[in-house]
């Protein structure tokens, strides 16, 4: 669970809106500027080196937004959720 506060807290402190996290360990980030899932899927790919998944895989409803998971080493779910926020005030 702490894993998913240092995400869900990151992303919402770079001004993404977040849903999830708090008893569940995946976190849905609304995708920022009308960003198709799988175009905001290769940008933090390409530009943070971070691994999320594409709403659009979870159907139709899933579009707009992307999934992070908490399940992980600490250490490294800090330095993804710092390499997302760089990567969105890029935008």
């Amino acid at each position: 669970q702490e894993n998913a506060r240092v995400i869900r807290e990151g992303l919402t402190e770079a001004g993404l809106t977040c849903f999830g996290g708090v008893n569940a360990p995946y976190i849905w980030l609304k995708t920022p500027d009308g960003m198709g899932s799988w175009e905001f899927f290769d940008k933090l790919l390409k530009e943070a080196n971070v691994v999320t998944t594409p709403g659009a895989g979870f159907g139709p409803s899933g579009e707009g937004y992307i999934r992070l998971t908490a399940f992980g080493d600490a250490e490294k779910t800090r330095t993804a959720a710092e390499r997302i926020q760089t990567a969105i005030q890029a935008l």
